[in-house]
């Protein structure tokens, strides 16, 4: 009995001198608060109250105490998810993402109020200065951490766990090394440097520790769930750090090996900013290089997360939007633009180290400039020919390549007017660049005057080819019809094309000169419907294929789907403005498979095997030295291929749609493949009326897969 009250007084006292802690804590807190920490008014925390019972009490509880929906708000938890950090960390994340029904309605203002009610409710006093929404200010503000406290009390003769040496992993930050020019030329096969991985955006591996003898045994390495949203993002990876960029703008570093946070960035975006999807990112010397979805290039520190600089490419107020990545070549962020803007859309390059413009090319040939085939419209009528892939890029040729879209404006071109040409130059083009001037040093347009939205606008590969029996460095490319066409990467020069027979748009192609002559019964604007093949989804799309220089084969993912072309009704527009209406449908002689995975020897133009499944493609390819080919579809399935032979090796069906594309890298000598789900764009948003019965998940779930070999296989 002694003991206990002997014990009870111990609690006791413990209980008056954590408090006394609690409160030296306090005070010492409140003199730093004096210098740094978050300042808001009880006029905003009461607004902050309101605003948080309309619109997250219902997953975050009355109390803020959290819920089987979402964290709590207040105490242990908030000071330790929140405690120390800058205010702009929390305002941007409740600003950007919340609430997830509808991310980014609440504004700025509403924002700073909850965040002073949440400031409030974890025992931070108000004062006479309002919490700021200016992204600076907020940045030079702290919110304090709380004392910790157990959850709940240990009972008074409990043994305290006997103390542990916590197990501190190396950070590859520490280690991690510049990504010079001579590093993207001859990237480390364990690297993966740029969106297809090397220059010549041959998105192939020569990694072989996975390969067709023991796919089967992958196993899930780690994942990381990313901001809930449709997510199109390549990973980078860098001497065992993994960079992703996720919807919403938020960019995080990741240990490659083991999936654990190193830093991350969440950029404060305008309340009235479009979420784009973004495609990739690029790193280069020290910086990590990202687009945003107010259409600005930042330059991260590849250590940190800090900005280092912050350049506007275009005003995202006029519709214009970077969901191709940069390519950065010769110390130039070359970024394009994509958007129905009037004017049309553009190249962009900057100074790698400063972030200041070096250069812009319009993609629409401008008035009076060559080029200028757009029946005589002034340069505001001319619209279209969006960039949204990154480019590639040739060392030795010392030349960037880039593919153009199509015109959204189809109807001020539909039929030439007499004294002009309405072959609508750039779209539909391949560009080739000197990227230390901008210059365009030559162009190939592969479809004059686009009816369609049929874009050719993808991967640009740098391939070598016997032509004529002599060895010919190739740009090779295709277009949403599937026709690879290669050009002469020096000039130019048409050298073949290969149809794919996914369309019926273009009748012949002339051999000396890639003009094609189009099937009369697809041309529009007589007032009749018309069956096209494919939808403008594609066939061919950018989810991008792979190439294995040494066999020579590409892997292509496409899908097989028409449209039919109906002309719009009385006092209607369109979905273009030549006055049709499209409406997605089978092929006329479909068994209902719609995913085709192809294999096809360049230099033979003999196909090795074709995959066709009813789930769409919805995935880049890989192919490895390993001799497995990886692709993903919309039944949510990665599914691992015998490269010579097609064979399914391996399958793992995903939480949701992977609508990336796969890559793989390897730390302290183990291989890992990665890929990144988040359904939504253009891929996963055009076939679900063709496939109804493929159920996804309604409320989605972005997130990074990462797969290995057990030990004993590898």
């Amino acid at each position: 009995m002694i003991l206990v009250k002997n014990g009870s007084w111990f609690l006791i006292a413990a209980a008056i001198l954590a408090g006394g802690l609690m409160l030296a804590s306090r005070s010492r807190g409140q003199q730093f608060n004096s210098r740094n920490i978050a300042t808001f008014t009880a006029a905003q925390a009461a607004q902050g109250k309101i605003s948080y019972g309309k619109n997250c009490a219902s997953c975050h509880g009355t109390s803020l105490g959290g819920s089987e929906f979402a964290s709590a708000l207040n105490g242990n938890v908030f000071s330790q998810n929140w405690g120390g950090k800058t205010a702009d960390a929390l305002f941007n994340y409740i600003n950007t993402k919340m609430p997830p029904s509808n991310p980014g309605q609440l504004g700025p203002q509403v924002t700073a109020q909850l965040v002073a009610y949440i400031l409030q409710v974890n025992g931070d006093q108000p004062g006479d200065t309002e919490l700021p929404t200016d992204a600076a200010q907020l940045a030079t503000q702290t919110i304090p951490r709380g004392p910790t406290a157990r959850s709940a009390p240990m009972m008074p003769l409990s043994p305290l766990a006997p103390p542990m040496k916590p197990v501190i992993l190396p950070n590859p930050l520490e280690k991690i090394t510049p990504v010079t020019d001579q590093l993207l030329q001859n990237p480390p096969e364990s690297d993966w440097l740029t969106w297809r991985r090397t220059y010549d955006d041959h998105g192939f591996s020569p990694l072989e520790q996975i390969n067709k003898h023991n796919v089967g045994d992958l196993r899930v390495a780690w994942t990381w769930s990313l901001p809930n949203g449709e997510d199109e993002t390549t990973p980078l990876v860098h001497d065992g750090v993994l960079f992703i960029e996720s919807y919403g703008d938020k960019v995080e570093a990741l240990n490659a090996a083991t999936g654990d946070l190193l830093w991350e960035y969440s950029r404060q975006l305008p309340s009235d900013a479009r979420l784009a999807q973004k495609r990739n990112l690029a790193i280069y010397e020290d910086k990590l290089l990202v687009g945003t979805s107010d259409d600005h290039i930042v330059a991260l520190d590849v250590k940190t997360g800090a900005v280092i600089w912050d350049s506007p490419v275009v005003d995202y107020k006029k519709n214009y939007q970077l969901t191709g990545g940069p390519l950065v070549a010769r110390g130039k962020v070359m970024q394009g633009v994509g958007g129905q803007s009037p004017g049309g859309n553009f190249i962009v390059a900057l100074d790698a180290e400063t972030g200041a413009e070096v250069w812009r090319f319009h993609t629409i040939a401008q008035s009076g400039e060559p080029g200028d085939s757009w029946n005589g419209l002034p340069n505001e009528k001319r619209n279209g020919a969006s960039v949204w892939t990154a480019g590639s890029f040739d060392p030795q040729l010392g030349l960037a390549f880039f593919g153009v879209g199509q015109t959204y404006d189809t109807g001020p071109v539909l039929h030439r007017v007499e004294g002009f040409s309405n072959d609508g130059l750039f779209t539909d083009s391949t560009l080739a660049f000197n990227p230390d001037t901008g210059k365009l040093v030559w162009y190939f347009q592969h479809v004059h005057n686009d009816q369609w939205d049929l874009d050719w606008a993808f991967e640009q590969q740098v391939i070598h080819l016997p032509v004529s029996g002599e060895d010919k460095k190739l740009i090779v490319t295709s277009g949403k019809m599937g026709i690879y066409e290669g050009m002469d990467a020096a000039t130019g020069k048409y050298i073949f094309s290969h149809d794919l027979g996914i369309q019926n748009v273009v009748k012949s192609i002339d051999p000396k000169t890639g003009e094609k002559t189009i099937n009369p019964e697809v041309v529009v604007g007589d007032d009749k419907p018309h069956m096209i093949c494919p939808h403008p989804g594609g066939g061919r799309n950018w989810i991008a294929s792979s190439y294995n220089s040494a066999s020579k084969v590409i892997y292509v993912p496409m899908n097989e789907s028409c449209m039919d072309m109906i002309p719009a009704g009385p006092g209607q527009r369109g979905n273009l403005t030549s006055g049709y209406n499209w409406f997605i449908r089978l092929r006329p002689d479909s068994d209902g498979k719609v995913g085709r995975l192809e294999a096809l020897n360049l230099e033979t133009k003999h196909v090795l095997w074709i995959d066709r499944q009813r789930a769409p493609q919805t995935s880049g390819v890989l192919d490895t030295a390993g001799g497995v080919v990886f692709a993903g579809a919309f039944d949510r399935y990665l599914r691992a291929y015998d490269d010579t032979t097609g064979e399914n090796l391996w399958q793992i069906r995903l939480n949701d749609v992977p609508n990336s594309c796969p890559i793989t890298y390897t730390v302290n000598g183990r291989q890992y493949v990665a890929v990144v789900v988040g359904s939504g764009g253009p891929i996963t948003g055009t076939y679900p009326v063709l496939v109804p019965e493929i159920k996804n998940p309604p409320d989605h779930g972005a997130e990074v897969w990462v797969f290995e070999l057990p030990s004993k296989t590898h």
